[in-house]
């Protein structure tokens, strides 16, 4: 039977604050174990918590972004369970009066157009702690580091409008900028900051009913995502067609085999047993609050990328990859205000720079990059001015990464300064008395021959010679006009 996917996202995201959301302790990724905790986060008895107000804002500013409707009261419960990174034996979340709900994301599926995406709700809550489990003989014991126990977490809860592995993809990138879009999280997966779970199910081709619904935790980059959900299509369809049923229940993915498995039966909201937290008051949400929030919001990426297509002429493809990163962004308008060229500045940075980057581990930025906005500004300032050529930029390009230098420098100490019509001519010369029968079709009227001497001579000349100044000097040479 033919198979319709079925995807929704819970997407977690760590806010970009200093201090945790109940409590006073830092958030700072890599301290040692258990040095950023205090009775609050370790859930000691009689101790009270305190919403993070920055962390309050955070959320209200993402909510307005994704288009929620924002309810005039917000309140905080206890969901119910137990495991060793959360001390307390609950977490504190938001069970109903959410912060937000019933909103959407629109997200760019190149030449299928955009695509909406409903939200859900979004909530705030505490991230749990992190359960270490050393490996190899001997190490039958797991470690507990609370650090991260009480650091604000953001929870958005999309509906299960995706369809394919490449709307999923789409829908990942297009959330994960719009969060660094809107500086709430540093967005991080590698270091847990920002985390997709996916919910998945398959349907017959045709139907409109939902299928069992799996959930897939613990996954730590969107390319593990997407292996996921071809490793669950295989596993429920061959389900499916064997007249199985698929369990619902929550599976983590494993690397080595490439496969999902079993982590416990999923759990319904009763299972919780969430009840208001009688620790923490209602949060009145007002109109100047609201009104603050939203002159907050930044230029977002779809704005973005038109005010490219329209101020800047680029192409919607084009406009499209360079806003998919606020920092890519940021990167390409800091070269184009030094040097006004966008076109050819934006195609040094989809390829160059992008090529670079795709060689880097998956959450580096270009600010990582050796190259700064600057220097490329500058160098594209060269090949415009005719001071360097396509040719010789592409040899600076690579020195610039490995070096970190400028352009101008790296030109000077290589000596690769386009070479004058004197250094030129006996190049020339020679090619012309190498090729004599080219030489003679050049005369002869076709024009398209003098490619081949050109060859002869960029080679000889390591790629220094200005193409339009040797083609040129090639036919004043042989004596042809035009």
């Amino acid at each position: 039977m033919s198979y319709e996917i079925v995807i929704g996202f819970e997407v977690h995201t760590e806010l970009k604050t200093r201090s945790k959301v109940w409590c006073g302790c830092a958030t700072t990724f890599g301290a040692p174990p258990n040095t950023q905790v205090c009775p609050v986060c370790l859930g000691m008895p009689g101790s009270l918590p305190v919403l993070n107000e920055d962390a309050f804002q955070l959320s209200l500013k993402t909510a307005l972004a994704l288009n929620c409707e924002v309810p005039e009261i917000s309140t905080f419960d206890r969901k119910n369970y137990y495991y060793p990174d959360l001390p307390k034996n609950y977490q504190i979340s938001q069970n109903d009066k959410f912060l937000g709900q019933k909103g959407w994301i629109d997200v760019d599926l190149g030449e299928a157009g955009i695509k909406r995406i409903r939200i859900n709700n979004i909530h705030l809550e505490e991230d749990a702690g992190k359960n270490i489990h050393p490996e190899g003989k001997g190490h039958d014991y797991s470690l507990v580091d609370l650090n991260r126990a009480g650091t604000p977490l953001l929870e958005i809860v999309t509906e299960p409008d995706l369809r394919t592995k490449e709307e999923a993809q789409a829908f990942m990138l297009a959330m994960r900028s719009l969060l660094q879009y809107l500086d709430v999280s540093d967005c991080k997966m590698q270091e847990g900051s920002l985390r997709f779970e996916l919910n998945m199910s398959l349907r017959p081709k045709g139907s409109d009913k939902f299928g069992t619904k799996v959930e897939v935790k613990n996954l730590n980059s969107m390319s593990v995502v997407l292996k996921c959900i071809d490793a669950e299509f295989e596993r429920q369809s061959e389900l499916l067609d064997d007249g199985g049923k698929v369990a619902a229940e929550t599976r983590l993915w494993d690397e080595v085999a490439m496969v999902t498995r079993s982590m416990r039966s999923k759990e319904t909201a009763n299972d919780y047993r969430y009840f208001p937290d009688p620790d923490l008051v209602d949060v009145e949400i007002t109109a100047d609050m609201i009104a603050a929030a939203k002159g907050s919001l930044p230029e977002l990426p779809l704005a973005r990328r038109q005010r490219f297509i329209d101020s800047l002429g680029l192409s919607p493809y084009d406009a499209g990859v360079l806003t998919a990163s606020k920092t890519t962004a940021d990167y390409f308008e800091a070269a184009v205000a030094r040097h006004n060229n966008p076109k050819t500045l934006a195609n040094w940075v989809m390829t160059g720079i992008q090529s670079w980057l795709n060689e880097q581990p998956e959450d580096t930025t270009v600010e990582s990059c050796p190259i700064k906005a600057e220097s490329l500004a500058e160098m594209v300032a060269l090949i415009d001015s005719n001071t360097i050529n396509s040719n010789i930029a592409k040899k600076v390009f690579p020195l610039m990464l490995e070096t970190g230098k400028r352009p101008s420098v790296i030109v000077e100490e290589q000596g690769l300064k386009p070479m004058d019509d004197t250094a030129l001519d006996p190049l020339i010369d020679e090619a012309i008395a190498a090729n004599p029968k080219i030489a003679e079709d050049i005369r002869g009227g076709k024009l398209k021959a003098i490619g081949a001497l050109m060859g002869s001579v960029m080679k000889k000349s390591g790629g220094r010679a200005n193409p339009d100044a040797l083609t040129a000097r090639i036919k004043q040479k042989l004596g042809v006009e035009g």
